[in-house]
């Protein structure tokens, strides 16, 4: 196969990888796994990932308690009216 670019050379590298079946074995270190012939990874250890402590709680704004009420009430208005419009003769 022939590669002309960076883009070319990933998708090679990602066909070989779908075909591998990875019988020639892993090379492992610490957190990860690698295949001896396509190189694909395998993490093992995933506390990079874990952002350390406690997530932080997001408040939100104080809203309307009746304002979902309202949009609801106008919302049936309009719909109502185009009704009556549409049935007019």
């Amino acid at each position: 196969m022939v590669t002309r670019g960076p883009a070319d050379a990933a998708y090679a590298a990602a066909g070989s990888a779908a075909r591998c079946a990875h019988r020639s074995g892993w090379t492992r270190t610490t957190g990860e796994s690698r295949c001896n012939c396509c190189g694909t990874r395998r993490f093992t250890q995933y506390g990079a990932l874990r952002p350390p402590g406690l997530p932080q709680a997001v408040a939100t704004a104080e809203r309307d308690p009746h304002a979902a009420d309202r949009s609801a009430a106008v919302n049936v208005a309009l719909a109502a009216r185009r009704s009556a419009w549409r049935s007019r003769p």
